[in-house]
């Protein structure tokens, strides 16, 4: 399974006993439940309690949605991994373009934001608060050092440890620490005591989160569009102990393509190339296999960058990934101002439409759609898409009270994180392969017929 393939959860932290109302518990980092940061006394923002309180308002109450979207989530994952190697066209695009497992990372990013707005609806210390996400970011963060950092043997190599020159610092649990950490931070501190009863006065409300969002996709266009990115060279193994040394030719700016963006300068430059990921997603374009979609050989006449590494969840990226996670947040905000569900829906469904309009605008208009570079175009069509599906479940389950069906995905949504260790990262086939007898080989994996 391809370690840069994403998953993950939101976040739940409990509140105390009313003992002490100011004292927070907090739980696992990716538990679905979402209660108040802290619970008691008075609102730190001034709107009443009833402006406040969502529809599924009482606390300790889950909204359902929240678990059955992420469970989908969750096994739209799990179908990519194992049926991408079968199906490539539902892999991730080779590089420009979007398929289904393009899909994966940001509704989790979405879902963590929608989730926020539900956890920090209420906060009577804002400093504490604000401890308390940095705390549970940096968990999530190491977490991902471990689990894909390079730490756990892969599938057909029983040893373990990783070198500290070659740790991969990013990954799909980093990138989502990171997103978690500046939305929280926003939820905390950048909104006003404007009483919402309008879709106008939510976006007043909260226009300071708007604002962070505008300048994170304008900082982003700037430097992926204005920079200026140089030639640089990598080494892959040679003949013997000989390592090889590839030149690859830019000298451009605001190319996109996979050579000369700058989301790989920018990611070599400050974490250095020995710490990305081994195997870039352009490996299986045209250019680089002569199986693609699939992955192959290379072709005769491949170019120079094939082999060279690249990160899918790199710095500068995960820019755009911070703004999936604030329009999540938004979409959050509309469950705790409005109750009714018309109204709900009208206001899920109004900019779910106008972010996927703007995303086949700008991909017609040359801005094209690119999970690699998480693209604005990207960043729009999926938060549009992830907004459809959302509401698609709320009406479902919330709505119509159809928890029957969906039990199962509600309880994958509900165990995202450990499904996401023990699966997607290879957790649990490694465990398995560990015990043999006599030889590495005679596993349980070669018993059932995997190895």
């Amino acid at each position: 399974m391809g370690v840069y393939k994403l998953i993950k959860s939101d976040d739940g932290v409990a509140a105390a006993p009313s003992a002490e109302p100011n004292k927070v518990v907090v739980d696992d980092v990716l538990l679905s439940q979402h209660r108040d940061i802290e619970a008691g006394g008075k609102h730190s923002h001034g709107a009443p309690p009833e402006k406040e309180a969502s529809a599924s308002g009482k606390r300790g109450q889950r909204l359902v949605s929240l678990d059955v979207f992420r469970g989908l989530t969750v096994a739209l994952m799990i179908f990519v991994d194992e049926a991408g190697s079968f199906f490539p066209a539902i892999n991730h695009s080779p590089w420009d373009g979007v398929a289904l497992a393009d899909f994966v990372m940001p509704f989790f990013l979405f879902i963590v934001g929608v989730a926020l707005a539900l956890t920090y609806k209420r906060v009577t210390n804002q400093a504490v608060a604000t401890w308390k996400a940095l705390l549970r970011a940096l968990k999530l963060f190491v977490v991902g050092l471990v689990v894909q950092g390079g730490y756990f043997h892969g599938l057909h190599n029983l040893t373990y440890g990783v070198d500290i020159l070659s740790i991969r610092w990013m990954g799909v649990l980093q990138r989502i620490a990171m997103a978690y950490l500046l939305v929280a931070i926003c939820e905390i501190w950048l909104k006003s005591d404007d009483v919402v009863d309008s879709g106008y006065s939510l976006v007043r409300r909260y226009r300071l989160q708007l604002l962070v969002g505008l300048i994170l996709t304008i900082m982003y266009m700037v430097l992926l569009y204005g920079s200026y990115v140089p030639d640089w060279e990598y080494q892959i193994p040679g003949p013997g102990s000989t390592p090889k040394t590839l030149s690859v030719k830019c000298g451009v700016r605001g190319d996109t393509g996979p050579a000369c963006n700058a989301v790989g300068m920018t990611d070599r430059q400050i974490f250095g190339i020995r710490h990305l990921h081994r195997r870039p997603v352009y490996e299986r374009t045209k250019q680089c296999s002569i199986n693609s979609p699939a992955s192959g050989p290379l072709p005769p006449d491949a170019p120079s960058w094939c082999q060279a590494p690249f990160d899918p969840e790199g710095l500068l990226s995960s820019v755009m990934a911070i703004v999936t996670c604030l329009i999540g947040l938004q979409f959050g905000h509309v469950i705790i101002h409005f109750k009714d569900h018309k109204d709900r829906i009208v206001q899920w469904l109004i900019p779910s439409f106008c972010l996927l309009a703007l995303a086949f605008s700008l991909d017609f208009f040359g801005m094209r759609m690119n999970k690699a570079l998480y693209t604005l175009s990207y960043t729009c069509a999926t938060a549009g898409a992830a907004g459809m599906l959302f509401t698609g479940v709320y009406v479902l389950v919330d709505v119509g009270g159809y928890r029957r069906p969906t039990s199962a995905m509600e309880w994958l949504g509900m165990h995202a994180l450990m499904i996401y260790i023990l699966i997607g990262c290879n957790v649990f086939p490694v465990l398995i392969q560990g015990f043999y007898w006599r030889e590495p080989q005679n596993n349980l994996l070669k018993v059932i017929g995997i190895s």
